[in-house]
């Protein structure tokens, strides 16, 4: 017979990892090629991901990655960025609060939050650049770090933004910039024209029929099928060192075993025929097939 202390043990557990999951930070969207580095294992970014602390996510020349982290907020990168989730989860001390840091080393991106995830729960998100730290209580923001300059767009809220050791400064306009020129004094806030924000925006959405994976999509790229595995293994390979999360099905019709190399989760057939051209042309393959 299970004792009560036993249940009461499982169910505490249980409660936990739900926590612990809902918690995490996953990616919704990803369009090739990008990566997460996780210690000192590197391996393509796949779609439905779950992030750990300190894992660095990077992105390739044209890609984008979608986040979404435990809170509901949402964060988009752009093309070769460098990014980490340093830390983020409930507060020890007060479950209605989510907290959490994240450095964006290189590269562009975007915070978001949404008018349902700003009222389910309070937020103390700081987001690092090199040199320029934001807080975030829950707006939306754009920012990037280049070779030139550090630069935070506030889109909508209010964030407090700090450079090295300078004094905190208050950004709560709508288009306002702070500007972090490498190797010279901060200039105070400036803003940015509506022609420029969606410029910028651009930078890190993911366009419609550019072959990008999302969450929950159901179609399939079969790039290559074949009789033995070493063949199959050495596609697999190719694909996997340059950014794309693929993998290896076996198939059997009449006891005759075919090797399926794939890549899956692709929104609509149109998506799915996009990437099926662009990796035909990158690794000169035969014409990829396309299915649900």
């Amino acid at each position: 017979m299970v004792s009560k202390w036993f249940l009461a043990a499982v169910l505490v557990a249980a409660a936990t990892a739900e926590v612990r999951a809902a918690d995490d930070t996953v990616v919704e969207g990803v369009n090739m090629p990008a990566w997460v580095k996780r210690g000192t294992a590197r391996q393509p970014l796949a779609v439905g991901a779950r992030l750990q602390p300190a894992d660095e996510v990077t992105t390739a020349a044209g890609a984008r990655v979608y986040l979404r982290l435990g809170d509901g907020s949402a964060v988009k990168l752009g093309e070769n960025t460098r990014f980490v989730v340093a830390a983020a989860g409930r507060a020890p001390e007060d479950a209605g609060l989510f907290r959490a840091s994240l450095q964006v080393l290189s590269g562009a991106f975007r915070f978001t939050t949404s008018a349902l995830a700003k009222a389910r729960i309070r937020r103390d998100v700081r987001v690092q650049l090199p040199t320029v730290t934001a807080g975030i209580r829950g707006t939306d923001l754009w920012g990037k770090a280049d070779a030139d300059r550090e630069f935070v767009v506030l889109i909508e809220g209010r964030i407090g933004v700090q450079r090295g050791n300078a004094p905190e400064v208050l950004m709560e306009q709508p288009l306002s910039v702070f500007n972090a020129p490498k190797d010279m004094a901060t200039p105070p806030l400036g803003t940015v024209t509506m022609t420029e924000l969606g410029e910028y925006a651009a930078e890190t959405e993911i366009a419609a029929g550019t072959g990008a994976a999302r969450f929950g999509g159901k179609w399939k790229v079969v790039v290559g099928r074949f009789g033995d595995q070493g063949g199959a293994l050495a596609l697999y390979d190719r694909l996997q060192a340059a950014g794309y999360p693929a993998s290896i099905r076996p198939v059997t019709v009449a006891e005759t075993t075919t090797y399926q190399v794939r890549i899956a989760g692709l929104p609509s057939r149109a998506e799915a025929l996009s990437l099926a051209r662009r990796l035909q042309i990158e690794f000169e393959l035969a014409e990829p097939d396309v299915s649900l």
